[in-house]
């Protein structure tokens, strides 16, 4: 997906929300449960981009109808160096309805896991800020 691509190497969290579905389901490679809506992933795709360095996509692959696509990146975190694939599926509006991240290997999945924990009670407090205002 082109646009949500370019949004993350920009570094532009506000595109990159305005690409997400209200309904959009966030499934993280170091959490068991899914996160659902907008509020929530965005403010992931925030703390995303505070913990990794040197983030970079390596490979686009795309479905011939184009509603689904797999981004492979490269980031380090915390030292660890990681390699990603971000699972994204279009709805019939063109927003981000269903976006899943797998990483490895697992001494980069836990450097993933201990820096985005250490991020999580800003995450929420983002996701509650902005569920209020859409109230």
């Amino acid at each position: 997906m082109r646009q949500f691509r370019e949004a993350v190497e920009a570094r532009d969290a506000q595109a990159m929300q305005d690409l997400l579905a209200d309904d959009v389901v966030f499934t993280s490679p170091v959490a068991f449960k899914p996160y659902p809506g907008k509020a929530i992933t965005s403010a992931i795709l925030r703390g995303v981009l505070r913990v990794f360095e040197d983030f970079r996509y390596v490979r686009e692959i795309n479905d011939a109808g184009g509603r689904d696509s797999a981004l492979v990146f490269e980031a380090t975190v915390n030292g660890k160096a990681v390699t990603g694939c971000d699972f994204i599926h279009i709805n019939d509006d063109g927003k981000i309805d269903d976006f899943m991240v797998m990483v490895r290997p697992l001494s980069g999945a836990q450097a993933l896991a201990e820096a985005m924990g250490a991020q999580f009670d800003q995450i929420a407090a983002e996701a509650e800020t902005a569920n209020g205002a859409n109230e």
